[in-house]
């Protein structure tokens, strides 16, 4: 039933114009037209990330959205945090924290969190 679709992240926020600079700005995604209030839509390669106005903004307390940057993980770790981007760095069993890079083997993850406390990851698959 739903193999063949998209899925989108969804994201709750409580000040649209903060994540606006955030979204669109510190991580550079593409905004599309949205005639809702209080919504913002973006595209990040053939996904569709959308922002909304929330009161439970940022009480999630596990990963909201994952990017997966192949090969170009260090230089997109390095550019956003030239950006201001603080990565987490957690106690995860089996990994080890080279830098902000959580590394098991060849996979290297990264976390870090938008204006509201929303965790956003990126990894090199």
């Amino acid at each position: 039933m739903l193999a063949n679709r998209n899925a989108m992240a969804t994201i709750a926020v409580k000040d649209l114009a903060a994540a606006k600079k955030f979204y669109g700005g510190t991580l550079g995604l593409t905004p599309l037209e949205t005639s809702e209030e209080g919504v913002l839509t973006y595209q990040s390669g053939t996904a569709t990330v959308v922002v909304y106005v929330s009161s439970f903004a940022g009480t999630n307390q596990a990963t909201s959205a994952t990017w997966s940057v192949g090969d170009e993980f260090d230089g997109i770790l390095q550019a956003l945090k030239a950006r201001g981007v603080v990565f987490e760095h957690y106690d995860m069993p089996g990994m080890t924290l080279e830098g902000d890079a959580h590394v098991a083997g060849d996979y290297k993850g990264a976390w870090f969190k938008d204006l509201d406390g929303n965790i956003l990851h990126i990894l090199n698959r």
